[in-house]
């Protein structure tokens, strides 16, 4: 953890640089994660190994530099709240969207239904489960699971995704307390879906099969404002990927979105799975290393998005 604003004096048109702090990163978040523990409260993710760790960068101009294991393929989980959202803000719109969901921080676990249930009737943002299941609820209406699944191919760049059924069976049988808000929201005469099919296709994109080249390009669409570098075609509005960016930032670590902002400061999301993507300046970063820290984000991650940032100067406010 840094503890001064002091910016190193790197050449970062070096390519043998920007390789050294990779590879720094990369030493500092295997050495992180020997410190958390696998996510069991969904017994298939309890097999994960947590000594895997995983970097990989895309950046705008064409360079990949990937270390670790970027290739293995793990399930997505809430990082799909990010394909999820940005579906819904393409095929619904904006003032759709957020009629039926806030865009504010809750504070609270990933989760918490204390809220949904005492504060508000509408969940506080697309990136915590209640108001991502809130987003499902929409999209049940508009749009089946395998065009949700070509959407986030799309959006990863990666044909390859594909549903996990074990994780997805695990997910469906142990998942009482997202049966739990799905059925809180429909008390509350909210929730815009037939509930055990909005239960279904959440259960279902949270189960998608990624890796962490798979999160870098999908960090390099949303820092490319929407675009696929490789082909020019645009997947949704600039302007809604400035939504989704400015959500992840306040909303996309949990309830440690606000020390994250200001250590590493870069727009991110996190999965229980062990996956974050980032989305910087000039390149998207996905990172892989299933051992949690308490808050439920990858520990290795962090420690290795913290030195990135630091050392390239990727935090926003830099």
């Amino acid at each position: 953890m840094y503890f001064t604003y002091e910016q190193p004096k790197i050449d970062l048109s070096d390519e043998k640089e920007r390789k050294r702090i990779v590879d720094e990163a990369y030493a500092n978040g295997v050495e992180a994660a020997k410190s958390g523990k696998v996510a069991d409260y969904i017994p298939e993710l309890a097999k994960a190994n947590p000594d895997d760790f995983g970097i990989c960068i895309k950046t705008r101009a064409g360079e990949t530099i990937a270390i670790g294991e970027t290739q293995k393929r793990f399930s997505i989980q809430s990082i799909s709240k990010v394909i999820n959202l940005a579906a819904s803000l393409k095929y619904l719109g904006f003032r759709e969207t957020f009629s039926h969901v806030m865009l504010e921080p809750s504070g609270d676990a990933f989760n918490s239904i204390l809220k949904l249930d005492t504060v508000s009737d509408l969940p506080f943002n697309p990136m915590i489960n209640a108001g991502a299941i809130q987003v499902m609820s929409m999209l049940t209406n508009v749009l089946s699971f395998d065009e949700l699944l070509s959407f986030a191919k799309a959006f990863c760049m990666d044909d390859g995704i594909y549903l996990n059924e074990e994780v997805y069976n695990s997910e469906s049988l142990t998942g009482d307390r997202n049966r739990a808000i799905v059925y809180l929201l429909k008390s509350k005469g909210v929730l815009q879906g037939e509930p055990e099919k909005t239960l279904d296709m959440y259960f279902k994109m949270c189960s998608l099969n990624v890796n962490a080249e798979s999160l870098a390009n999908l960090g390099l669409i949303l820092t490319n404002r929407g675009q696929n570098p490789l082909t020019g075609k645009h997947l949704i509005h600039p302007g809604y990927i400035r939504t989704i960016r400015s959500l992840m930032f306040t909303c996309g670590m949990y309830d440690e979105s606000g020390e994250y902002g200001v250590l590493v400061g870069i727009p991110s999301k996190s999965g229980v799975g062990g996956g974050i993507v980032a989305s910087a300046a000039e390149m998207g970063v996905g990172t892989f290393g299933p051992a949690l820290n308490k808050k439920g984000n990858s520990i290795g991650g962090i420690a290795a998005l913290e030195h990135l940032s630091h050392l390239m100067r990727l935090n926003m406010f830099s």
